[in-house]
């Protein structure tokens, strides 16, 4: 019952509805404890031989009645209760999705999206069960239950009501080894439908590569052991709810058995009339719902107990990012001081940042290259707060980063990360992901600075075209270069480019290049890639191996620095001179 005291603050606010529905219940079930009693009496009249045909219609007509206000009542209960109960499900999925949003890249690091899904599906589900089937077989047992054995003391006889119900404590034991065991086995099902949800989403997700490797069957085989651990969970659950009700029924049968023997000699001794005992016997039959119904209220319970926990876990998790709420609200506009000492990622004693330290100038560009891992991507991280512990200091207009708040520093960051991430909406609606109101006329205007504009108006419905999930039906480089569009048309202050620009050729590479210093003079650009060509035109460009800047300065200063970056340069332009298939060898 603790579940019913977690959720109170949903009952209390939606208190109305509920008891509107559980009053209406409790009418039914009165309602339905009349019905023996009025058969009882047409059994006795009979059995005297004093029944009419007048009093039968009479009852016939009551009982019919009886029948039309259960339905009418049953068909407001049911949309009161289970129509509020699925405002707790919308309320806990919006408030899930919104500790999403606002949760870190650790955080997302450390749960998987299946798993995710299936909190915000299967265990809200199983909360809504509570909110839902829970109060209506709580509502429904003990009312109809307390008032049939009313009846059978007071109206009946107390001495047979009391014999016939001696069986019914065995139900608590019952409850006690159930409940404990059905929790147990139903969180470990969730879990394994977690990971299966994760293997689909993954599977799906990375289908083009598992066709590449040949490797469909053994995801196939992976995929069936998965779905093969979740029924074998599943079953265990089942076990434990498979074996409440014959055990119910063995225990009301044993009622029954007891109410008609000794009933019987009741009968025999004139102590009660046979009426009286049918009527009684209904009512014995009547106790095996209530009895049901408490070996489904636990089932529920535990099963919402349980997917609760997993919820209230995930929404326990705080953002390691915390947002000064007096924060500066401003733009970013201004020159960049990257001062960091030292940097590592959670849970790794491996130092990806060392002594990193550079200056932009608003308006300037800056070009970093460097060998993979070398700690480009990181410095971008640290840029957009994806992480905070780091020795040192990142400045804004000489403003610490962290004194402004999250609003007004990443809508002013134009991010166009390696993974050129597409909605599964139109080529228009991507662009303007971050500025919906933008107009046809703009949206093409940056299409062409990032030379994507004449590759849409080639597609079959232009920027109407949708793009599939996560742009499956577009190459590469117009992945790149749509991802480029939707972070330049909102006028970032500052632009990251994080090699966006190497799944196009050189001459596409210069034209883009060539329109973004034009249209953005007085704004300031990060550039990383892999060939010096993207970073060559910039002001200053440093170079990383193993997290720490080995060379410093623009292009010029760097090849008579007789360095890594002239040798790279200097490989790099005999591959152009052989031709862009050499070239395609010769990365960084």
């Amino acid at each position: 019952m603790e579940i019913f005291k977690r959720l109170s603050w949903f009952f209390k606010q939606e208190r109305k509805a509920y008891i509107f529905g559980s009053t209406l219940l409790l009418l039914v079930s009165i309602l339905s404890a009349i019905v023996p009693m009025i058969v009882g009496n047409i059994i006795d009249d009979l059995t005297a031989n004093t029944l009419t045909v007048q009093q039968l219609l009479f009852w016939v007509f009551v009982i019919l009645a009886i029948a039309l206000a259960q339905y009418v009542m049953r068909y407001f209960w049911r949309t009161a209760i289970f129509g509020t109960s699925a405002k707790l499900e919308k309320i806990l999925r919006r408030r899930l999705f919104v500790h999403f949003t606002k949760m870190d890249a650790v955080f997302f690091q450390e749960h998987r999206t299946g798993d995710l899904m299936a909190h915000a599906t299967n265990d809200l589900t199983a909360i809504r069960m509570v909110a839902g089937g829970g109060i209506l077989t709580l509502v429904d047992s003990l009312s109809q239950g307390i008032i049939t054995l009313i009846i059978m003391f007071v109206v009946i006889d107390w001495r047979l009501s009391l014999v016939s119900i001696l069986p019914l404590p065995l139900l608590v034991v019952l409850v006690r080894f159930n409940g404990s065991r059905i929790h147990h086995h139903f969180r470990r099902a969730q879990e394994a439908f977690s990971s299966m949800n994760d293997k689909v989403q993954e599977s799906i997700g990375g289908m083009k590569v598992i066709k590449t490797f040949g490797e469909e069957e053994r995801d196939i085989d992976d995929f069936k052991k998965m779905t093969a651990n979740v029924v074998d969970k599943n079953q265990a659950v089942h076990f434990y709810d498979a074996i409440f009700r014959p055990a119910i029924q063995m225990i009301m049968g044993l009622s029954t058995v007891i109410g008609i023997f000794y009933g019987g000699l009741l009968v025999v001794q004139g102590e009660i009339t046979l009426g009286l005992l049918i009527a009684f016997l209904n009512y014995i039959g009547s106790m095996s719902w209530p009895m049901v119904a408490i070996g489904r209220l636990f089932n529920i319970l535990e099963r919402g107990s349980a997917s609760y926990n997993r919820v209230e876990e995930l929404l326990r998790y705080k953002s390691n990012i915390v947002e000064d709420p007096d924060g500066i609200n401003e733009a970013i506009d201004g020159d960049i001081e990257f001062n960091v000492e030292e940097f590592k990622y959670p849970n790794s004693n491996q130092v990806v940042l060392s002594n990193v330290h550079f200056t932009i100038k608003q308006g300037e560009t800056l070009g970093i290259v460097g060998k993979t891992g070398s700690g480009k991507s990181t410095i971008f991280k640290l840029l957009t707060r994806d992480y905070d512990w780091y020795t040192g200091n990142i400045e804004f207009n000489h403003h610490n980063i962290k004194d402004y708040t999250l609003n007004a520093l990443l809508t002013n960051i134009g991010y166009v990360p390696q993974d050129n991430f597409l909605f599964s909406t139109t080529v228009r609606e991507n662009i303007r992901f971050g500025l919906p109101e933008a107009s046809q006329e703009e949206v093409e205007a940056i299409a062409k600075v990032t030379s994507v504009h004449e590759d849409i108006i080639g597609f079959p419905n232009g920027y109407d075209t949708l793009v599939g999930e996560r742009g499956v039906a577009l190459s590469g480089g117009q992945k790149q270069r749509i991802s480029m569009a939707r972070a330049m048309i909102i006028d970032p202050s500052l632009l990251i480019l994080d090699d966006s620009l190497s799944a196009v050729d050189a001459k596409t590479e210069e034209a883009i290049l060539g329109s973004i210093k034009e249209t953005r003079s007085n704004k300031t650009t990060i550039i990383a890639a892999h060939r010096i060509s993207s970073v060559m035109h910039a002001d200053n460009i440093i170079v990383l191996e193993d997290g720490k800047i080995v060379e410093q300065g623009n292009h010029q200063s760097l090849i008579d620095n007789d360095g890594w970056y002239k040798q790279m340069y200097e490989k790099q332009q005999l591959a152009l001179e052989i031709g862009e298939e050499g070239f395609e060898h010769v990365t960084i």
